[in-house]
């Protein structure tokens, strides 16, 4: 699948953009519902909910490394108007949620698996059995934490989970790809207190020519202004831990796709610098024999950050993703 139909749908363009994210979507903002939740380590995880009563399908959003669901304003809106109530986190180690290194810029884990154990029990607060539709949206370390979601709880009641350039490997040299795990294993060992992997360090905006994250000047500057105006939001390079627990998991990803049993749409970034498009490939591959509703929708030429892109490869993507949770006809182009 490489290319989708563009359809009259009422998605936030960039035209628009300025005027709608200081006037409507901030006031629907406003209206959210937030607050804290400690999980059984004493971890403060931040969660919010934006509801409607007459709405009947529930829109998990799951975001990905250095983001908290203040970023995602502008998607929450614009699935909102579509009869969406959305619910969304802050990861531990970032955003709203308590940060675990003692440097709060570093990106820092203990397990994995406590992504997983945090989602669970946020899940648990949400209570989403009442509704018609429940569906699940997750970007980059935040596909691999809902990848690994869905693989473990065999008894979750989601009934659609879509992909937004999910972190099933790492864009590392080939050389490197063999001892990278071992390595960063070893670098940990050494290291007892959190350190940043090499070649990372704290938070840095780059300047837009040069960011490897979005084409859409207007989307990029608003989001690292949110970081200005909001700096506990700032999240740098990872903790060398982070590496090691990161791309273990994203191997049981590919690894145990037989645990997917539920329909799956993966949105690629063509011209992804952040994750293995080839990773995301082995995924689908594997899954495909034990899965036959599960696609893939390559946006051609958009950078990682598909759901923040130019209106050109943003409205693929959120035309692929309506179409997939509402079971419209395929997005195949």
């Amino acid at each position: 699948m490489t290319d989708t139909k563009l359809i009259n749908v009422p998605y936030t363009q960039e035209q628009d953009f300025e005027q709608v994210i200081h006037s409507q979507i901030a006031t629907f903002w406003a209206s959210r519902h937030e607050g804290h939740k400690k999980a059984k380590d004493g971890t403060t995880l931040y969660w919010c909910k934006l509801t409607r009563p007459e709405h009947k399908k529930a829109l998990v959003v799951v975001n990905g490394r250095i983001e908290s669901a203040w970023k995602y304003q502008e998607l929450f809106y614009d699935f909102f108007q579509l009869g969406y109530d959305i619910y969304s986190f802050d990861h531990r180690g970032q955003g709203l949620s308590t940060h675990l290194a003692p440097n709060p810029e570093m990106g820092h884990i203990g397990e994995f698996s406590d992504y997983l154990d945090d989602m669970q029990l946020i899940l648990e607060q949400f209570d989403l059995k009442h509704y018609e539709k429940r569906h699940l949206l997750a970007h980059s370390m935040g596909g691999a934490i809902a990848t690994r979601y869905i693989q473990t709880r065999a008894n979750h009641n989601f009934d659609k989970i879509a992909l937004s350039a999910p972190m099933y490997g790492v864009n590392v040299p080939p050389y490197l790809k063999p001892f990278a795990i071992s390595a960063a294993q070893i670098m940990t060992a050494i290291h007892p207190t959190p350190t940043y992997a090499p070649g990372y360090q704290g938070y840095v905006a780059k300047p837009f020519d040069i960011n490897p994250l979005s084409q859409s000047k207007v989307r990029y500057h608003w989001f690292r202004e949110l970081y200005e105006l909001k700096p506990e939001l700032k999240i740098g390079g990872p903790s060398t831990r982070w590496v090691w627990q990161g791309l273990m998991a994203a191997k049981q990803c590919i690894q145990q796709t037989r645990q997917i049993q539920i329909p799956l749409l993966l949105l690629q970034a063509g011209s992804d610098v952040i994750v293995s498009n080839q990773a995301q490939q082995r995924f689908m591959d594997r899954l495909h024999k034990t899965n036959n509703q599960a696609e893939m929708l390559v946006v051609n030429h958009a950078k990682h950050e598909v759901l923040f892109e130019k209106d050109e490869y943003r409205n693929q993507a959120m035309n692929a993703l309506l179409q997939f949770f509402d079971c419209s006809p395929s997005v195949t182009g």
